[in-house]
C-alpha cells in the first residue's frame, strides 16, 4: 500500500507554474495572470477557502483580487460585477466562490461568467467541451487534480473499472467524462443506487465524495484497489479533519490511497492556478 502525497504533487505543479509564469510573463515584461475572486456573504468556510486561494496565487506569481459582496447582494448586482470582470482585459480568470446565499440561482450566476475566464470549469460551454473531449476548454479543478494525481503515480487508466460515488457538477459528472476520455469504464453511484457494495467490490478505482465520515469501509473494497477520498468532514472527537473513507482499515487492502488532509485538497487549488495561467496564455 502506498499513500498518495497530494501536497507533494501540488507543490511540483506550482513550481512548474512559477517557472512558466516567469518565462512567459515576467521576463517578457507582460502583466502576470490575474484571478478575480467573488465572495458573496460571510460563510466562514468560504472565507478560509478564498484566503487560501489568494495565498496560493501569490506563491506562483499570479495576481489576485477579491470582490467581497454583502450577503444581501441581489442577482442583478452580482450580474453587474461579473459582466464588468468579463469585459476587464486585465482579468484572466473569474472564480465565483460557492455556495452562494440561498436567494441566488447558482447555475444562472455561474453561466454569466465568460467561458474563457471560467477557471472553475463550470459553465455549460466548458462542460460541453469536456464531454466532447475538446481540450481547448477549462476543466473542473477537483476532477482535474484527481486525474493528475493518478498519472503522477503512473496509473494506467485504460480499461480500468472506475466507481464514482458522487453525481455533482463539481466532482462526479466532470470526473466521469475525464475517466471516459482516458478510456476507463465508469459507473456513477449516488444516494439512490442499489447494491452499492456489489459495484464498489468490482472497482479498480473508487472515488468517494459523499460528505459522511468513514462511509467507505474495508468490506466495500477489493484487494489492490485504488481509493480516492474527496470528502472533508470534521471529526469532533479527535478535533481534526477526516474524509469519507475509513482510512485505517481500507488502507490495509488498497494499493494506492489518498489521505485527508493532504490528498485531493491541495491539487484542487493547484489546478485552479493552472487554469488561470492557461486562460492568460489563451486569451491574450
Amino acid at each position: 500500500m502506498e499513500i498518495i502525497n497530494g501536497t507533494q504533487v501540488a507543490f511540483l505543479v506550482k513550481e512548474k507554474l512559477k517557472d512558466d509564469i516567469k518565462n512567459n510573463f515576467i521576463e517578457l515584461n507582460r502583466a502576470v495572470p490575474k484571478l478575480a475572486v467573488i465572495l458573496v456573504g460571510n460563510d466562514p468556510a468560504s472565507l478560509i477557502y478564498v484566503e487560501g486561494k489568494s495565498k496560493a496565487c501569490s506563491q506562483v506569481g499570479i495576481s489576485s483580487q477579491m470582490f467581497h459582496l454583502d450577503e444581501k447582494t441581489t442577482e442583478n448586482e452580482l450580474r453587474e460585477v461579473i459582466e464588468k470582470l468579463n469585459k476587464d482585459k486585465t482579468v484572466d480568470g473569474i472564480l465565483l466562490q460557492l455556495p452562494l446565499p440561498k436567494h441566488f440561482d447558482e447555475n444562472k450566476m455561474v453561466n454569466l461568467i465568460s467561458p474563457e475566464k471560467d477557471v472553475d470549469g463550470l459553465t455549460r460551454v466548458n462542460l460541453g467541451k469536456l464531454i466532447s473531449n475538446d481540450n481547448t476548454g477549462l476543466f473542473s479543478c477537483t476532477p482535474s487534480g484527481i486525474i493528475e494525481l493518478l498519472k503522477y503515480y503512473n496509473v494506467n487508466l485504460k480499461g480500468k473499472d472506475v466507481v464514482i460515488i458522487n453525481r455533482s457538477l463539481l466532482v462526479g459528472k466532470p470526473l466521469a467524462f475525464m475517466f471516459l476520455n482516458e478510456d476507463s469504464t465508469v459507473t456513477i453511484c449516488h444516494s439512490k443506487t442499489k447494491d452499492l457494495k456489489e459495484k464498489t467490490l468490482k472497482a479498480d478505482i473508487i472515488v468517494v465524495a459523499v460528505g459522511k465520515k468513514g462511509f467507505l469501509t474495508q468490506d466495500m473494497v477489493k484487494d489492490g484497489a485504488i481509493v480516492i477520498d474527496v470528502g472533508i468532514n470534521r471529526n469532533n472527537e479527535a478535533k481534526k479533519v477526516c474524509g469519507d473513507v475509513d482510512f485505517e482499515n481500507v488502507s490495509k487492502k488498497a494499493s494506492l490511497i489518498t489521505p485527508v488532509p493532504g490528498g485531493v485538497g491541495p491539487m484542487t487549488i493547484a489546478m485552479l492556478l493552472k487554469n488561470t495561467y492557461l486562460a492568460a496564455i489563451k486569451n491574450r
